[in-house]
């Protein structure tokens, strides 16, 4: 109906469009939201005719690794693809059973002698989802209706390399046996030795990050490299964690529930008697206290573990409690990015909130066997983005009594901030924590908590409360044109003040405004420059 409403109305609005410079989106939407050149513009996007074409050279393709080369990806446009490797290297090349899957995607642009390790959380989450949605440079996200580029993918700053670990994540093959973070760092370092060999890239520079979970894979993997005293096959240069799971973090979800649900409830919608409810209960069970004690900059001691009174009992549970109730206002709440509303998002992964759905005809994109044999990946694994069951003592449903560790995942190693963390900071002094100020799954301030009880490089803590802003005025790569061809130019830059940085003894912290849990995912501008400062291409944020 809006295309025909248009060309009975072409003239007047083409008129209009030369006599106004910048016309508010508000009109353009009142007028039925299209014009002529934003119809072209949508269908050039779909195309991707607007990217141009991928260089050809190819840095890593020797007869050693031409049978990991991705000639073609299903449904992606060959225009879309640059050079790229998967499949499977075995962690220890006398036992092929157990392997890791990886895929590798080089830097486009000039050459640089470094890469970047990315690993998904879970535990048991696949690094594919920071492949297809986060980081890379083909991203197919939560209801689009078909691949883009992202301009902001990481291969345009570095060498990256994407991995399914632990074993019994993803396509990754073999049983697992992991009881603890040391072994699954001492898998890693072998696997990615074998890939350094496989790919010869010996004596680069190497960059570890993740996210969530991976907030105790990247400590611990960056640790067992240092530990290996080997810069031929060990430079490590830095570390980066988004919303990572530090500290007690189950815990410091719980001291922080009340503050985070009473800054957000325009968007969580609770009513006034559930509220009521949280704040009495956040009273008696001594988390406003210890926030009042213990958010201080700088720390007095370390923290005590938790408040006794009370702290177990079934009404201390807020963070759960106030996670099931938001499914009653909101049928299609999601803990990651909590300001979405419904419907549920289609999803190529399946899963795009803890709801695991899929789109009528819209199949797991890799669960699909054409996928699969593209990708070099094992035709008898049911892929799924997450699987649970990485460590030998978790049931596979996120841990609970019995499940043993720290927080009852089954990984029985002591949190980061104890030992191996303030061990990356003080080797590297450029590790970067950042949290999504809308992440419900772990929350900004339960991070901080975690910080003010680490001690690393001589004292504990951050000396000064985090004030400087981060000012993101990068261009807007993804959405410009659509703009432009809407007769809005400018209206999408500069992104301005985006969050707070703060660095400290070789710790940089980034609080990001307006987003949740995956970062990369929600503000690809601000963890580009993130992933920048990592890399030493810039000193701030």
């Amino acid at each position: 109906m809006a295309i025909a409403r248009m060309s009975k109305m072409l003239g007047f609005v083409s008129t209009l469009l030369v006599a106004v410079s910048a016309i508010r989106l508000d009109e353009i939407a009142r007028r039925g939201g299209y014009n002529e050149q934003t119809l072209k513009d949508w269908e050039l996007r779909l195309r991707g005719l607007d990217h141009g074409n991928a260089s050809s050279s190819k840095r890593y393709y020797s007869d050693q690794t031409k049978d990991y080369f991705v000639k073609s990806l299903p449904e992606i446009p060959q225009n879309f693809m640059t050079e790229m490797y998967s499949g499977l290297i075995p962690i220890d090349e006398n036992d092929p059973s157990r392997a890791l899957f990886f895929v590798f995607q080089p830097r486009i642009g000039d050459p640089v002698d470094e890469i970047t390790i990315w690993l998904n959380g879970g535990p048991g989450c696949s690094s594919l989802e920071g492949f297809f949605q986060e980081n890379g440079y083909i991203n197919w996200g939560w209801g689009q209706h078909a691949p883009e580029i992202n301009p902001y993918g990481w291969p345009t700053l570095s060498n990256i390399l994407w991995v399914e670990q632990p074993v019994g994540t993803g396509f990754s093959i073999g049983t697992p046996n992991a009881t603890n973070e040391e072994d699954i760092a001492a898998d890693f370092v072998k696997f990615f030795k074998n890939f350094e060999t496989l790919f010869g890239i010996e004596n680069y520079q190497i960059y570890v990050t993740g996210e969530s979970y991976a907030g105790r894979y990247v400590p611990y993997i960056s640790n067992a490299m240092l530990e290996e005293q080997d810069e031929c096959y060990f430079n490590l240069s830095g570390a980066l964690m988004y919303d990572p799971c530090i500290g007690k973090f189950d815990y410091q979800n719980e001291v922080y529930t009340l503050p985070f649900i009473e800054h957000n409830n325009n968007i969580l919608g609770y009513n006034k008697s559930y509220l009521a409810h949280l704040a009495q209960a956040d009273e008696a069970c001594g988390y406003a206290e210890y926030r009042r004690d213990w958010m201080q900059f700088p720390p007095v001691e370390h923290q005590p573990p938790q408040y006794p009174d009370n702290s177990t009992a079934e009404e201390c549970g807020l963070w759960e409690s106030a996670y099931n109730e938001a499914y009653r206002v909101n049928p299609c709440f999601n803990v990651y990015e909590p300001n979405l509303q419904c419907p549920l998002l289609s999803d190529p992964l399946g899963f795009p909130t803890d709801l695991q759905f899929v789109s009528p005809g819209l199949p797991v994109y890799f669960n699909r066997t054409d996928v699969k044999k593209a990708m070099h990946a094992p035709m008898n694994v049911t892929w799924s983005e997450c699987n649970g069951g990485v460590f030998l003592a978790d049931d596979g449903n996120g841990g609970g009594p019995g499940s043993g560790g720290p927080e009852a995942y089954g990984d029985t190693s002591p949190d980061p901030i104890q030992g191996v963390l303030p061990k990356v900071i003080a080797a590297t002094n450029r590790v970067l924590v950042a949290n999504g100020d809308l992440d419900m799954e772990i929350l900004t301030n339960a991070t901080m908590l975690a910080i003010q009880n680490m001690t690393w490089n001589g004292k504990l803590g951050f000396q000064k409360r985090p004030s400087k802003p981060i000012v993101i005025d990068l261009p807007d790569l993804m959405y410009n044109a659509t703009f432009v061809a809407n007769g809005d130019e400018g209206m999408d830059e500069p992104q301005g003040t985006m969050g707070v940085q703060h660095y400290e003894r070789g710790l940089m912290w980034a609080e990001t405004y307006l987003s949740g849990h995956m970062q990369p995912q929600f503000q690809p501008r601000s963890t580009y420059r993130h992933l920048q400062w990592l890399l030493r291409r810039i000193e701030t944020l």
